[in-house]
């Protein structure tokens, strides 16, 4: 199997990018506000007594009255931005930028802000049962960190880039694992089980991939929950264990030959014993049978020979 598969995801071209707004800061624009709606109430205040002195008071009046007008239209354009948030501005349904600055903040009364959260979040998909690229029924599940990196695809490309995230992260996580096998059993290429790194470095590109067209930025990913599901799990189990019984007869093999290598060169070059090839082919034996054996030995004394 390939190390890598592909990844691409073919997303249309976004409408619209984030582009700052036009405001200023808010504390002066409040203050000229109280001072607007000070002016008008003096007018009106004016106008009131004017008219019960019989003194023409219809201009004042009105000025009055259109001057906290304009203030209360002045102060509208006030707003606040708490750290981690954004807001979008429309204006007339158009798009006309987003504000990132935190505190009191001012722009143009007449649009609409929509606020969006740009903190660092958390996405945990449920516990999915899917088919291994070998067929095996397993379950898997990953987590997501991701960020609101631009405001206005977040919120004009998509419905709703919360929920848009959480099902391109569980259309991902499907695609990754039925892509590779659950256990690649000592043959080539990348396994779930084995290439935990490899595998979530690809699982996060996929996911950006996927997420992107909503102005999302993937932090990180990576695998909570891998599992053969519970029909199968007993079954791989013996098999697994299996495996490592092999794999330990054979080192426990390859060990004892080379003592037994060992043992001959010793006692040949050493003279310690003339051995012939079938006292070799016993003396082989024996050994073998005393190191590969998984239950201690009983010594035995021969008081005779090979030969009678």
């Amino acid at each position: 199997m390939s190390a890598t598969i592909d990844t691409t995801v073919h997303m249309p071209a976004p409408a619209v990018r984030e582009k700052h707004a036009r405001e200023i800061a808010g504390l002066p624009m409040f203050f000229a506000g109280l001072a607007v709606v000070a002016v008008g109430v003096w007018a009106i205040i004016e106008g009131v007594r004017a008219a019960d002195a019989n003194e023409p008071s219809a201009g004042l009046l009105i000025a009055g009255v259109l001057v906290f007008l304009a203030a209360a239209l002045l102060l509208r354009g006030l707003f606040t931005v708490a750290p981690g948030e954004a807001r979008v501005l429309q204006f007339l349904g158009r798009y006309v930028g987003t504000v990132r600055s935190d505190g009191l903040r001012w722009a143009n009364p007449l649009t609409t802000r929509q606020k969006i959260s740009t903190r660092i979040r958390n996405h945990e998909t449920q516990t999915l049962k899917v088919n291994d690229a070998d067929g095996n029924p397993i379950e898997i599940a990953a987590v997501v960190v991701w960020q609101v990196e631009d405001t206005a695809r977040a919120r004009f490309e998509v419905d709703d880039f919360v929920r848009f995230v959480g099902i391109q992260t569980e259309t991902a996580v499907r695609h990754i694992a039925t892509s590779y096998p659950y256990d690649n059993h000592e043959e080539a290429g990348l396994s779930l089980r084995e290439n935990a790194d490899e595998i979530t470095e690809t699982l996060a590109i996929e996911i950006s991939a996927r997420v992107q067209s909503a102005g999302v930025k993937v932090i990180e990913s990576r695998l909570t929950h891998l599992a053969y599901a519970p029909e199968i799990a007993h079954a791989m189990l013996q098999r697994q264990q299996a495996g490592a019984v092999v794999a330990a007869r054979t080192r426990i093999v390859e060990g004892a030959v080379g003592m037994v290598e060992l043992a001959l060169e010793r006692l040949a070059a050493h003279d310690v014993v003339e051995l012939d090839e079938e006292r070799k082919a016993a003396m082989v034996s024996n050994l073998l049978v005393v190191l590969c054996g998984d239950r201690s030995t009983q010594p035995v004394v021969n008081t005779g020979s090979l030969y009678t």
